[in-house]
């Protein structure tokens, strides 16, 4: 009688049948590194030859430019309808869920968990290393674009339209010409899809074929986003070669401490707290930083959480093994609201260094509100400037120098990137302990084997299921000394 095995065991027998060498290269973890090297190097060399006749970037830099932005156009072009129909599909999964509102409580209280941790730290830091004052001279500050402020989060929730897309338009005033650009604010996006969600069940049997249309549609786009997924190793090669090019390392010169603080928070809150809180689970810290280190690279070049949020959401279901009605719900409003890098570590360090820089004393109140903002407000910076919001909210609420904000913008891309990698790895870490703690984690996919296919993400899709088969009869057949077509018949 043939049975079909589980997706892990797919995953192990078909891992097993490749060699050494094509398990390496034929990894996605490689190929993001292999392609963080070699942007690097494109980077470099760009740098070194220097601007056209005209100025302007050289060919090897326009094209590492446009290959970049391009990639991360390619993945926002796709997140307002995956939310969407992921939050829709989700809500209506849930109804088979006993412990719905428990999940959404636990997820809230674990978010609000770790950043308060990792706030903590930010505030050791910037006390232990005074970034401050330890600033060089010849900053130049500049305006920040967005100014955040406790109403930001309170407006942004009202939609104002179906999807909450806005268009923006700006004249060239040397050639005339105009551009256009549409926008979407994400918290938007989740507000209408959770108020569809709720309607539709609400609604009953009469909106069977709207959610069978909603979770088909949301197959598709699974579809196409793993067919981007798959050029990511292209896309980081632009990214980061397009990174060196533009900021390079000499901005760090006059802010170089306040740096090495943000990445020492960072680490130990990616290195140190996440993996104290997986064993404290009972969860292995080398698989969960296996599973994730695909969604957490993308992030560090893309400097995108909403970017990365496809590949966020795939690793948490697929090697995670967080259930997909939770993952779908979890990941997606994490995206907008759970930022320990952007919203917990940099505000803390940051609003210190402005005080310790103008010279303005902070009282034990002051360290309190900076964790209560960066717990409660970070929601604020949902479909927003992220991190640069985030701050001015901080510093409007302790009365510290707005002209701070400017100090650090220049360096910002560069902090940006490790800040969006802690960002992502919370944002799978804590579905992740939350369906551990509720006893709906997929454990023997949580500790399946990370080689072989590709984030083991396509491993679970239907139309794939026939063509895992026939290599896993391959492989037995091979084992066997019997040919692939004699193997069913043995069977």
């Amino acid at each position: 009688m043939s049975t079909t095995p589980a997706p892990a065991a797919h995953r192990t027998a078909v891992a097993a049948s490749r060699g050494p060498v094509a398990r390496l290269f034929g990894g996605f973890g490689f190929q993001i590194l292999a392609a963080l090297v070699l942007g690097v190097v494109l980077g470099l060399v760009a740098v070194t030859i220097g601007p056209d006749a005209a100025g302007g970037p050289n060919g090897l830099a326009a094209t590492l430019g446009v290959i970049g932005t391009s990639y991360v156009t390619l993945l926002k072009a796709a997140v307002v309808p995956l939310i969407f129909t992921a939050i829709v599909a989700s809500i209506s999964n849930l109804r088979r869920v006993r412990n719905a509102a428990r999940l959404a409580g636990q997820t809230l209280l674990w978010f609000a968990i770790t950043a308060l941790i990792a706030v903590t730290i930010g505030i050791v830091l910037g006390l232990v290393i005074q970034p401050g004052a330890r600033a060089g001279d010849g900053l130049e500050a500049s305006e920040p674009h967005t100014v955040g402020t406790s109403w930001n989060f309170l407006v942004g929730l009202i939609p104002q339209n179906f999807l909450g897309l806005s268009i923006s338009s700006s004249l060239d005033a040397d050639t005339g010409a105009v551009a256009s650009s549409v926008g979407f604010n994400v918290l938007q996006v989740i507000v209408v899809a959770f108020a569809v969600g709720l309607a539709a069940l609400r609604v009953g049997k009469r909106a069977e074929p709207f959610l069978a249309f909603t979770e088909s549609l949301l197959k598709v786009i699974q579809r196409v986003l793993w067919w981007i997924i798959r050029i990511a190793p292209i896309g980081t090669l632009g990214l980061i070669g397009s990174a060196v090019v533009n900021y390079g390392w000499g901005k760090l010169a006059n802010l170089a401490w306040f740096a090495l603080a943000i990445y020492i928070g960072l680490v130990l809150v990616l290195f140190v707290v996440y993996p104290i809180l997986l064993k404290s689970h009972g969860l292995s810290i080398r698989q969960f930083f296996s599973g994730a280190w695909p969604a957490i690279q993308l992030a560090f070049v893309s400097r995108s959480s909403i970017g990365t949020l496809p590949v966020t959401e795939r690793i948490t279901e697929r090697n995670l093994g967080v259930p997909r009605a939770y993952a779908s719900f979890a990941v997606p409003f994490g995206s907008t609201t759970k930022m320990d890098g952007c919203a917990a570590i940099y505000p803390a360090i940051a609003a210190i260094f402005v005080a310790q820089f103008f010279n303005v004393p902070l009282t034990p109140l002051h360290y309190v509100l900076i964790a209560v903002v960066s717990v409660l407000g970070s929601a604020a910076t949902a479909g927003t400037t992220g991190a640069t919001v985030m701050l001015t909210l901080t510093l409007s609420t302790l009365g510290l120098p707005l002209e701070g904000v400017g100090l650090l913008l220049a360096i910002d891309p560069i902090l940006d990137m490790g800040r969006t990698a802690v960002n992502v790895a919370g944002q799978a870490l804590v579905p992740t302990i939350v369906a551990k703690r509720e006893g709906i984690l997929d454990e023997e996919l949580y500790n399946a084997p990370r080689q072989g296919l590709p984030f083991a993400d396509d491993s679970a899709d239907d139309d794939l299921q026939g063509d895992l088969d026939a290599e896993l009869e391959a492989v037995r057949a091979a084992q066997s000394g019997t040919s692939a077509e004699d193997a069913p018949a043995k069977r």
